[in-house]
Parts: structure tokens; C-alpha cells; sequence
């Protein structure tokens, strides 16, 4: 006789659930062949043209994410008949109090709604309420349909999709489409929280640093000696500017002048290794045969920059800013360093401390970029720069010979 607990345990196991409503060829490919694919929008053009070929009627969808970017409030992945590629568009921080996006469905989603659907196939556009809904009404879409995705601790995104058949959507049509919202849901999270990990070691770790530390570089003690043209580079009387001016203010002024800093740097192949309060350590690694003289691009190119931001600070009464920049070539320790449980991926060795020092002596010589002769030599730029002569350097035996910098960008406020 059969006992109340195994009775019990065989209507669970025989209980199917409710989802999905009818199992599918693109749903099994969706839950179980997807995962060698990286990219979400290649999986939403693929499923597109799957769902097309078995006759439901898709002919637009776009995926809608917020995402911890930056710059980035989030992104947006179109589709449309004929495209073999997503088209993916960013939208700033700002975008949802503006006109354009109250005014949508999008809206809607966001705001709570479970699902927001449309009929296009209406005589007058002007009975359709969004713009979105009129400008589909005049590419010959008759349906839309809107849903959240929810990811965990409740984040909502969003998928849609539009028809094309007169009529619009189907009753089986849309339960198809109801069917696969868990398993967007589940393919679309794991790729956005990668993403998510990708973007936010990038932003605060720099570029290769984050591939080395997502590819398991992540042992106290782990990494590598390389071969580098370090920067360090500190802003002047920046104690006396926190002390001077209102919080917001002091905060816009440091992201600019790191603005002015950074963007030459890493658009000529150096990689911001770490801020420290209102300095910087960079290194251009030596692999790259024109690294010496990319940094000193980057060092002209960012002094036009803090130059031009210069003449907006005087504009609106602000303070002049000055810098101090030392520059050195030579053998560094890249890796893990740290506690047991705090990690920095950073350089270290005795190269990075004579960059440091050689920045600390612009101080002493009224010369906001002093370069060693390792390095001018290195970079055969000898003719073009000034010889200051040896200057003895804090904890090292030897004077070091010291050059300044004598590109045509100069700053007069540094001398």
C-alpha cells in the first residue's frame, strides 16, 4: 500500500506547473544552446528570425536595460526585419525626465504597468497616443507589446515586440511570447551581470588590469614584472582649494582637471592605474614600441586640455589650476597587492618611486614636467628637452639626472 508521504512526493513529481504553456524547438534553444553566446543582442536578432521562420509575426523587438555605467543610464537593443545585427543605442543619465521618454510605453514599464499593448492598425495616427506608437503606425506595424523582465532584488527591464500582420498578434502569438519571458529573463541576467562586472572593474581598475583580474589574477602576490613609462602626476594646492570653495564646486573642478588628464592618456594607449585624492598613477607599457612617445603626446595633449579648462575656471571665478608631473622608465612589479581580504591591482618597484619623486621636485624647481634621463634617452628626445641637471632623490644613492618637459603647450601659471 502506497503511504501518504509517497502519494505526497508523486503528485509533486507529476505536477508539470504552469509554465510553459506549450514546450517549443525555440524555447528548448533559448534555455540550452545559447550559452557559448556572449552577447545579448545577438541572441534577441537570433531569436527573432527563429520566431519569423515559424510564422509568428515579429517584425520589431527592442530589449531595454539599466545598467551601473558611468556615463550610462542604460542601453537599448533594436531589431527590425532584414537586420543581421542589433542596433544598440546608450542613453545618458537625465534621459527619463525628459519629454521624449514620459511620453513612451517605456515610461509605463518602468512606472509599474505588467504589460502595455497597442493596437496600431487604426485609420488615424492621431488616435495613437505616443510618438513611438505613430511612428510604427507609419512603418505598416500593426501590433506592439511590452513587458518588464525582471532580474533579482526586483530590477525591471524591458522587452518588446511588434507585428506586421494585418490583425496583429495572435492569441497563440502572444502566448508564445508570455512563455518566453522566463527564460529572456534568466539568458539576459547572467549576461548583464557580466557586463555589469566587466564595466565596473574598467571603471575602476582601468581596462587591463580588469581582463587580468576577471581571467582569475586574483592571488594576493599574483603577477608580473613588465617593462613600463610610468606617470604620476598631482595637483597643486588642492588642500587650499577643498578648504576655499563650496563641496560641489571642488568636486566638478577635480573631475574636470582629471578629464583634461586621462583622456589623452588612454587615447594614446596608457592605462590610469589608480587616483590618489587629486593624483594619478599611469604606465604605458613597453610592449608597444611607441610607448615613450605616446606619453609624451598625452603630456601636450593634456596640457592644451588643462589650458583651455583654465580660461573656463577664470570665466566663472574659479581657481587656476596647477600640477606637478614626474616621469620615469623601468622595470615594475604588476599585480595583486594587499590584505587578505582587500586587494589592489597596482605597480609597484623602484621605478614607480623615482616617477614619484621626480614629480615631488617639480615643486622645488618650478617645473611642472620633469622627466628622467632613462626615459628622455629611451625616447630619443634629448633635443627637445631641457637639461636641469643631477638632483639628488629621496632614498635613492645616486643623483638622477632631470630633464623638463619643453613641448609648444605650455601652462604660464606652472612656472
Amino acid at each position: 500500500m502506497e503511504s501518504s508521504i509517497e502519494a505526497t512526493v508523486g503528485s509533486e513529481i507529476d505536477d508539470r506547473g504552469h509554465w510553459p504553456t506549450k514546450q517549443s524547438k525555440i524555447l528548448d534553444w533559448l534555455m540550452h544552446d545559447v550559452r557559448e553566446q556572449r552577447f545579448i543582442d545577438n541572441i534577441l536578432v537570433e531569436l527573432c528570425e527563429k520566431m519569423r521562420a515559424v510564422g509568428i509575426s515579429v517584425a520589431r523587438s527592442t530589449m531595454h536595460f539599466r545598467t551601473l555605467h558611468p556615463q550610462w543610464l542604460g542601453a537599448r537593443i533594436l531589431w527590425r526585419t532584414g537586420m543581421k545585427e542589433g542596433d544598440i543605442a546608450t542613453f545618458s543619465y537625465g534621459v527619463e525626465k525628459t519629454p521624449q521618454f514620459l511620453a513612451s510605453p517605456i515610461n509605463e514599464i518602468f512606472n509599474g504597468a505588467i504589460e502595455v499593448r497597442q493596437n496600431l492598425e487604426v485609420s488615424d495616427k492621431n488616435q495613437l497616443s505616443y510618438p513611438l506608437y505613430k511612428e510604427m503606425h507609419a512603418e505598416g506595424l500593426t501590433d506592439y507589446i511590452a513587458w518588464p523582465i525582471y532580474h533579482t532584488l526586483g530590477k525591471r527591464h524591458i522587452v518588446t515586440f511588434a507585428s506586421d500582420a494585418p490583425g496583429g498578434f495572435t492569441e497563440r502569438d502572444i502566448t508564445f511570447l508570455k512563455d518566453l519571458l522566463p527564460a529572456l529573463t534568466m539568458v539576459t541576467e547572467i549576461r548583464l551581470k557580466n557586463i555589469m562586472a566587466r564595466t565596473l572593474l574598467r571603471t575602476y581598475v582601468g581596462p587591463h588590469a580588469s581582463e587580468q583580474i576577471l581571467a582569475g589574477a586574483t592571488t594576493r602576490g599574483s603577477g608580473a614584472t613588465v617593462g613600463a613609462a610610468i606617470l604620476i602626476c598631482d595637483l597643486r594646492d588642492f588642500t587650499t582649494i577643498s578648504d576655499m570653495w563650496p563641496r560641489d564646486d571642488v568636486i566638478e573642478l577635480l573631475n574636470g582637471y582629471f578629464d583634461a588628464m586621462v583622456e589623452p592618456i588612454e587615447k594614446h594607449g596608457g592605462e590610469i592605474l589608480k587616483f590618489m585624492g587629486d593624483g594619478l598613477l599611469a604606465i604605458f607599457p613597453l610592449s608597444d614600441p611607441n610607448a615613450c612617445h605616446n606619453l609624451l603626446v598625452s603630456i601636450s595633449e593634456a596640457q592644451a586640455a588643462v589650458a583651455a579648462l583654465n580660461e573656463e575656471n577664470r570665466k566663472h571665478g574659479r581657481e587656476v589650476l596647477r600640477y606637478g608631473v614626474g616621469v620615469h622608465v623601468g622595470d615594475v612589479m604588476y599585480g595583486n597587492i594587499g590584505s587578505r581580504t582587500r586587494l589592489d591591482f597596482t605597480v609597484i618597484g623602484p621605478a614607480v618611486n623615482i616617477a614619484s619623486r621626480l614629480e615631488s621636485l617639480t615643486k622645488q624647481v618650478k617645473r611642472p614636467v620633469l622627466l628622467s634621463k632613462a626615459f628622455v634617452e629611451m625616447a630619443s628626445c634629448q633635443r627637445d628637452m631641457e637639461s636641469l641637471g643631477s638632483f639628488p632623490l629621496k632614498g635613492l644613492g645616486e643623483p638622477v639626472d632631470v630633464f623638463a618637459f619643453t613641448a609648444k603647450e605650455k601652462l604660464p601659471e606652472n612656472a
